[in-house]
């Protein structure tokens, strides 16, 4: 908490709004912090994401004008093949991420999904 006091101190005079947004919601933004660091990486991690919009953009940036909303959606459809197609890469630390479902949400998860978590590559 004291990191966070000093970020207000910092910045108020600048942006007060934000460090009184990070203060009012320091409860619900704090839960990220239970987790282990490799999954809050991959929480915040959206540069898969990005790159996937990037790629969807590529392909529709060339079109100025589609004939009709199926078009434009076939084209995407086709795109997003092409692109998952290039996703072999195992994911670091997926046996540590893989887990965590269940150590977390143990209370939240039916029976049947629990084996599911249990099984690590």
């Amino acid at each position: 908490m004291y990191e966070l006091e000093a970020f207000g101190e910092k910045w108020n005079g600048k942006h007060p709004e934000i460090a009184q947004s990070w203060e009012t919601n320091w409860p619900k933004l704090s839960t990220y912090f239970k987790y282990p660091q490799e999954v809050r990486t991959l929480i915040y991690t959206t540069n898969a994401i990005e790159g996937f919009n990037r790629q969807l953009r590529k392909v529709t940036k060339s079109k100025s004008v589609f004939s009709t909303d199926d078009s434009l959606l076939k084209i995407l459809y086709l795109a997003m093949i092409d692109i998952t197609k290039k996703w072999t890469d195992k994911r670091r630390d997926w046996g540590v991420i893989h887990s965590q479902p269940e150590v977390f949400f143990v209370d939240l998860l039916p029976d049947y999904v629990l084996p599911y978590f249990c099984y690590i590559e």
